[in-house]
């Protein structure tokens, strides 16, 4: 297990996960008009490949993945393609641990988690749907959806055109002030596209995987690129976290 998140700087105190989120101060730093503050949650290898043998787990340290609940936790919703659901096979997303938090923070037991799909081919079969005490939207454009009878989840099917209006859906209709996106590569491009990303959570891991996985953003180039501000930045053995903001 590892021993903490250290900063790259030298001499610096040991973090845990929690305290390294409390500070980041995402919520004090306030939400756009109109929509959550979202903040993008991503690993790469060094290399820039998202996923090892189709699945970015291969790629992980416990850190980062104490990181990722913990983002998780501290969210109003979670914002997620659904063909990362399906790769990733989405189910477990809190422990007992993480509904702690979130009393803690005078949140809701869980938040919400929102599927984005333009296509409709939702993964109905990960056990993400079978968890009865999970609240679910699928915010998908001009498809008629069909809930089977065999889930257990709370599901809402709602209009939106793209992942600015899913946001905009998740601030007017759930209040969410703070909205985690977990990818995958291609929703997170029209997020950037759309200029909607305030913050990215980027974990390198130590590891060169060449192959044809994608990288953490896939589609055309942006014209121009995107540019970030590097906000902080810590280390847990030989994996790097970096905090950039747009």
């Amino acid at each position: 297990m590892a021993g903490g998140i250290e900063p790259l700087e030298a001499g610096g105190p040991a973090l845990t996960a929690r305290e390294l989120i409390d500070g980041l101060r995402l919520r004090e730093r306030g939400a756009p008009a109109g929509r959550p503050r979202l903040v993008a949650a991503m690993i790469g290898s060094a290399d820039g490949r998202a996923a090892v043998a189709g699945r970015s787990v291969g790629l992980g340290h416990p850190e980062d993945r104490a990181l990722l609940r913990g983002l998780r936790a501290s969210a109003d919703a979670v914002l997620v393609g659904a063909a990362t659901v399906r790769a990733e096979r989405y189910a477990n997303l809190f422990d007992d641990d993480d509904l702690v938090l979130r009393r803690e923070l005078g949140l809701p037991r869980r938040p919400l988690i929102s599927i984005v799909t333009r296509s409709g081919d939702v993964p109905w079969d990960v056990g993400l749907f079978a968890e009865p005490d999970t609240r679910i939207v699928i915010h998908t454009s001009g498809r008629r959806l069909d809930v089977p009878g065999r889930v257990a989840a709370r599901v809402e099917i709602r209009e939106a055109a793209d992942p600015g209006g899913a946001l905009a859906d998740l601030r007017r209709r759930d209040g969410a002030e703070l909205v985690l996106c977990e990818g995958g590569p291609r929703l997170l491009r029209e997020v950037v596209a759309a200029d909607l990303l305030d913050d990215l959570m980027l974990t390198v891991a130590p590891l060169l995987a060449a192959g044809d996985a994608p990288t953490a953003l896939a589609g055309t180039a942006l014209d121009p690129p995107a540019r970030l501000a590097l906000a902080g930045a810590w280390r847990a053995d030989d994996h790097v976290f970096l905090h950039y903001t747009s």
